[in-house]
């Protein structure tokens, strides 16, 4: 499928909650955990190309998703997307080792999900701070953000992966929202470090 969204920045997520359910918007998962795993070869193979393959776990559903390079676009962040669940985490893990494919950055959100017409919101939180990601048609976004009095110039095309790095979050390492939330195993949170050389992969 065509991936289509934009995100900017939202320094109260309630209110921007409050004011989505006050236009119309449905509640379709309450605030939980993601932890979001990127693969790539050593080489850097998918890096290079914008490409990126990533293993995301959200309460008990691990889902792998395969993302191409981005389109073109002055706004709107495009792109193919294809997604498979996956019902045992551990042996996908495996197979991309088999591969030849490797971790190369793990990051944690709080996410909750709304839509309103033919538009996903998410609400997120991330150590680097909060955010509205809309997905969904150009129109359809671009209708929503005027509603919400958001103009093109705050919208942000970049991953979270890209604005990790940018703020000096060191790949090889699990960074956690600033609110406090259940840890998996072998998880942990980290100060900022330098930023790796090289751009990034997306997520």
């Amino acid at each position: 499928m065509l991936e289509t969204e934009i995100k900017f920045r939202a320094a109260d997520l309630e209110r921007a909650r409050r004011e989505l359910l006050e236009m119309g918007a449905v509640l379709v998962r309450e605030c939980h955990r993601e932890d979001n795993g990127l693969y790539d070869f050593p080489s850097g193979t998918l890096r290079a190309a914008r490409r990126a393959l990533r293993l995301r776990t959200a309460g008990k559903k691990t889902y792998l998703t395969f993302k191409g390079t981005p389109e073109k676009s002055r706004r709107f962040k495009i792109r193919r997307e294809f997604e498979t669940e996956v019902r045992d985490a551990a042996s996908m893990r495996r197979i991309l080792k088999a591969l030849g494919l490797i971790p190369v950055f793990r990051y944690v959100k709080r996410r909750t999900e709304l839509r309103l017409g033919r538009v996903t919101i998410c609400l997120d939180e991330l150590a680097i701070g909060t955010f509205v990601e809309m997905e969904g048609e150009r129109p359809h976004i671009a209708k929503l953000a005027k509603r919400m009095n958001i103009p093109s110039r705050d919208w942000v095309k970049k991953d979270y992966i890209q604005l990790l790095i940018e703020a000096g979050f060191a790949k090889g390492t699990t960074y956690s929202s600033s609110r406090s939330v259940p840890a998996s195993s072998g998880s942990s949170s980290s100060s900022p470090s330098s930023s790796p050389s090289g751009s990034a992969p997306s997520s």
